[in-house]
């Protein structure tokens, strides 16, 4: 199978773009990581991840850490971690399904990006864990297909400071605001209900909602 499938060939001879599809797969698309490709996701603090279920459908994801929280383990392989979430477990969930991923690597104050494409696969007793302190799970990435992308519809923005809430180098975290939500207690396991005592309490989801837009977290 060749890098376009036949509804992306459909629209390129709609719109005359096949001779520039084809010059662009010729020149940018590659089937590992080059030296440029890995300088940029090595400086990179986030990146979106794609991941797609056992149905075929897709969910992207935000996924923030520190600088490096991308590793380049050699020309074909990536490895990131998974920190503590919202319990849904969408991304790792549709890694055991598929393995099926896209990464966007983003600079919003070059602007500059880096597309990436692979088949991941999910462990709990990789030995990356030591390299990044609070992990849940390290995910790795066979790269099938790696390229740079224009930026000229990347709005500049300046970033201003790291999250409070990326695990600290023993692993710690912060209780992040939305688990001291009153209807969520239940659910919560019993150690998080401790924290969330120690912290002030529970809190009502419209104290949550005022809290958020003032910028907590």
């Amino acid at each position: 199978m060749g890098f376009y499938t036949e509804s992306q060939r459909e629209l390129q001879d709609r719109f005359d773009d096949r001779p520039l599809a084809d010059r662009l797969e010729q020149t940018i698309i590659k089937n590992e990581l080059d030296d440029t490709h890995v300088e940029f996701i090595e400086s990179r603090d986030f990146f979106y991840l794609s991941t797609v279920d056992d149905a075929g459908m897709p969910t992207v994801s935000y996924k923030g850490g520190g600088i490096g929280i991308v590793s380049v383990l050699s020309p074909s392989t990536l490895a990131f971690p998974t920190y503590d979430g919202n319990g849904m477990h969408l991304s790792e969930g549709n890694l055991l399904d598929t393995g099926k991923v896209g990464l966007l690597f983003i600079d919003f104050e070059t602007p500059r990006r880096v597309r990436v494409q692979g088949l991941a696969t999910t462990s709990d007793e990789d030995p990356l864990f030591s390299r990044y302190p609070g992990a849940k799970l390290i995910v790795r990435v066979e790269v099938t297909k790696a390229f740079r992308n224009c930026a000229r519809y990347i709005h500049k923005h300046q970033r201003i400071e790291t999250s409070h809430h990326v695990p600290a180098d023993n692993g710690t975290q912060p209780l992040p605001l939305w688990k001291r939500i009153d209807g969520l207690q239940s659910a919560l396991p019993p150690e998080t209900v401790a924290k969330v005592k120690s912290a002030g309490g529970a809190i009502s989801a419209a104290e949550y909602a005022e809290r958020m837009i003032q910028g907590e977290s």
